[in-house]
């Protein structure tokens, strides 16, 4: 028996026949089914521009922000007892200053290299170390006292275990941001050390032969004469932390993020239902403390998978001017610190989608989802130093402060943890005080069936 003889023999009106897509009777349905099409369409378009620009700004013209990539040249060859010798001139660091100053005169893409004096030092090489660490600067190049010193003692002498890379450092933190590091600045001493040599080499060989030296027993002290060694404070490794420290926070946000479809059903049950509603004020208190508690856990689980997986969280701290893999901050106590860093940025990363999903509703909620996890990204992953001026409000959004927080723990980095936190806590506190508002918003929308 068909559906309409059902709703005749009911003493109801049949439903009407389905229709074509173009009949007339479906004229002004169609109307306004092209006008939202076409609204929604151009509204997405118009936040596709306006977002996904915010995060390719970040990367817009990068190489005129090499010059922020400071990186320090100090030459102590010579300018250190007991190395200091009038008879003998420096020729390794004043190659090296002279080379810096080129390349600071050519006024081109390159990075910024400063030249500094010993004296601001205290003519202490390891103050430069120490002016790297504290991320004064990204890099140093550091011409150490007895270069020119062993250089013509193994060409006189015939020293035979002369090293040509211990005429000169290059100190780096590659932990600090490793992208940058290895896309920038190492490339860029690279090239450094290159430039050095092609031009240092033929002049040295022109002062051998001239001063009639003998190299046959110190081949190494012709070619290549002069070096570098590497100096890296705090290396990025291993590469399974690549997750804790980039693409896996955008995880921690949409888990934040996804928390209020999940619980929102659960705290309803408060004030609907054949019972007494729940207090509103009460209702709002125990939706924050449930929701904090939600975060607590998320954030425990998420950070066991770093856990399950052997990132580093039990080595013992190290002191700041030696080079040291994997120097948790806290030692066998990391992961708690790891765990409470992950919550209370779940936490100010989530109280916001919370409050806009109140406000907004969905769909839309989702736009804010994605702005937030773009202006995140763009802030959190890649060198503030390298986007352009705009960007600067980067340093107080809650995924730049995880994440540099989260390279202190794991890697030891120069710690401003304390003002990691402070600021998270911001966001909590302030996102806490527009939870009321949000709430309200949403119940008056509901009331009124929007």
């Amino acid at each position: 028996m068909s559906d309409k003889t059902d709703f005749v023999e009911a003493g109801e009106e049949s439903p009407p026949d389905d229709v074509s897509f173009f009949d007339p009777a479906l004229k002004e349905v169609r109307r306004r089914v092209y006008f939202l099409w076409a609204r929604t369409v151009f509204i997405l378009c118009i936040f596709i521009i306006c977002v996904l620009s915010i995060f390719w700004a970040s990367q817009f013209r990068v190489e005129k922000s090499y010059p922020e990539l400071t990186i320090w040249v100090v030459d102590f060859d010579g300018q250190v007892d007991p190395y200091i010798n009038q008879d003998q001139t420096p020729i390794v660091g004043p190659a090296v200053t002279d080379l810096a100053q080129q390349i600071i005169d050519a006024r081109d893409f390159n990075l910024g290299y400063t030249i500094k004096s010993p004296a601001d030092f205290n003519y202490d090489p390891w103050a430069v170390r120490q002016g790297v660490y504290d991320e004064h600067a990204y890099a140093a190049i550091v011409v150490n006292p007895n270069a020119t010193a062993l250089l013509r003692d193994a060409v006189t002498n015939g020293n035979s275990s002369y090293d040509p890379s211990g005429a000169a450092q290059f100190v780096i933190i590659s932990a600090r941001d490793e992208t940058t590091y290895f896309n920038y600045i190492i490339p860029g001493l690279t090239d450094f050390a290159n430039n050095l040599l092609a031009t240092f080499g033929p002049r040295w060989v022109q002062t051998v032969a001239q001063e009639s030296l003998s190299i046959a027993r110190v081949p190494q002290a012709i070619n290549p004469a002069i070096g570098f060694n590497t100096v890296d404070l705090r290396p990025f490794g291993p590469a399974i932390a690549t997750p804790a420290v980039t693409i896996g926070l955008i995880y921690l946000i949409i888990l934040a993020f996804f928390n209020f479809p999940f619980l929102m059903p659960i705290h309803v049950q408060f004030i609907k239902g054949d019972h007494p509603p729940l207090k509103i004020p009460q209702w709002l208190i125990w939706r924050l403390l449930s929701n904090v508690a939600a975060y607590f856990f998320l954030s425990l689980f998420y950070s066991l998978v770093s856990l399950a997986f052997q990132i580093p969280f039990s080595n013992d701290p190290a002191p700041d001017m030696i080079p040291a893999a994997n120097a948790n901050a806290y030692g066998k106590g990391s992961f708690v610190v790891f765990w409470m860093l992950n919550w209370v940025g779940m936490t100010a990363l989530g109280l916001p989608c919370e409050n806009m999903a109140m406000v907004l509703g969905f769909p839309w909620s989702s736009f804010f989802l994605i702005f937030w996890v773009i202006t995140n990204v763009a802030t959190g992953f890649y060198a503030l130093d390298l986007a352009p001026g705009f960007f600067r409000w980067g340093y107080a959004w809650p995924l730049h402060r995880i994440v540099e927080a989260l390279r202190t723990i794991l890697f030891g980095t120069h710690s401003r943890i304390g003002l990691d936190f402070a600021v998270l806590f911001v966001w909590i506190a302030a996102s806490m005080a527009f939870f009321p508002i949000a709430s309200f918003v949403m119940r008056w929308k509901m009331k009124r069936g929007m």
